[in-house]
């Protein structure tokens, strides 16, 4: 069984339910942790078993390795592993509906996702654009391109390796988030009703989750972290960060692989500060074009007073009205008055009007 937060909970707040005790956060982050670590571990073993089967070379490691599509294809499947714990960790140490992780509805609400990512779309282009250009201005654009794995793959291995990333980029995109701006989050809301040091940290190790190259790469992830957190909380939910994550991997990925440089071991952890400028001026754009875009679609940001439809009910296929209007559909089933029906009121005359990242 169980227990959802009171009506009106914040979205950083919806693990504080009347069965939260101080070590249900602990421990689901143990779940969530020990399962991850355990399921990379099954996948490197599977993965080296599959290379010494084939004969491939060794990596750095003195293993042998399934090259550059291979390994990133290991990489983005076990980081996608954490989304089914933090939904578990949810909904069995925490005895929470899982939904809970993904809005204060209860569900992820797809209509408004689909939204954030029209709007993630142009931001990302901007990103891009406007790193490189910035980056070619101030003379420090450095090419990579005496590698040995850099050039156009052909149009066989591009759309074999789009195709993977297509399936595991969005999953691994979307687990980060649900790890970080997710379970995070509300793990530390659980005990602090202020959302800033949930924030905060999150976006700290985010940052730190990607290692270490430089400081304004550091900086870059730790910002971009702090405004998405930001964002779920004025949101309430993860849509208007899924969104964004997902549409800069895949862009980024597909250019990575489009170039031959899947294997490259350069990440955003490794940019100049060109790279953190853009980044700011990106991010804060995006940040008030979906908060305008919440506040005229009146999206809500906070539990409400019933429980969301379950996925399948005829009630979930719309969006929740605003606040205020009368609830109409398959929500009064059983709610009607017993007793003699009230007569009927008059048809409006000719003429006349009745009263979603």
């Amino acid at each position: 069984m169980t227990t959802a937060a009171p009506p009106g909970t914040s979205y950083h707040r919806l693990a504080r339910t009347e069965r939260h005790r101080w070590w249900r956060p602990l421990l689901g982050s143990l779940l969530v942790l020990g399962g991850t670590f355990l399921v990379l571990c099954l996948l490197i073993g599977i993965g080296t078993a599959i290379a010494t089967a084939t004969g491939r070379p060794t990596g750095p490691d003195g293993l042998p390795a399934l090259g550059a599509l291979g390994d990133l294809v290991l990489l983005l499947a076990s980081i996608g592993a954490a989304l089914p714990f933090v939904l578990l960790a949810a909904r069995w140490v925490q005895a929470r509906p899982a939904g809970t992780v993904s809005s204060v509805l209860g569900r992820l609400r797809w209509r408004w996702l689909g939204w954030c990512a029209l709007v993630s779309i142009p931001a990302v282009l901007l990103l891009l654009a406007g790193s490189f250009g910035l980056l070619a201005l101030t003379g420090s654009a450095d090419g990579d391109a005496g590698a040995a794995d850099t050039g156009w793959p052909g149009w066989a291995g591009f759309l074999g390796a789009l195709a993977l990333l297509l399936l595991l980029v969005p999953l691994q995109a979307a687990a980060e988030e649900y790890l970080f701006r997710g379970w995070l989050l509300q793990a530390v809301g659980a005990f602090l009703r202020t959302p800033w040091p949930a924030v905060a940290l999150q976006a700290l190790l985010f940052a730190s989750a990607h290692g270490w190259g430089t400081g304004w790469g550091f900086a870059d992830l730790a910002v971009a972290g702090g405004v998405l957190g930001w964002l779920t909380i004025r949101t309430g939910g993860l849509e208007a960060a899924v969104a964004l994550h997902v549409v800069n991997n895949l862009v980024s990925f597909a250019g990575a692989a489009a170039l031959g440089q899947l294997g490259s071991d350069e990440t955003a952890a490794d940019g100049p500060w060109e790279m953190l400028v853009v980044s700011l001026l990106v991010h804060a754009g995006y940040a008030v074009v979906v908060l305008r875009l919440a506040r005229r679609r009146r999206l809500p940001t906070r539990s409400p007073e019933q429980p969301a439809p379950a996925p399948g009910d005829p009630a979930a296929i719309a969006d929740p009205a605003p606040a205020g209007s009368a609830p109409t559909g398959p929500a009064l089933t059983g709610l009607a008055p017993t007793g003699p029906a009230p007569m009927p009121a008059p048809a409006p005359s000719a003429g006349e009007t009745p009263g979603r990242r």
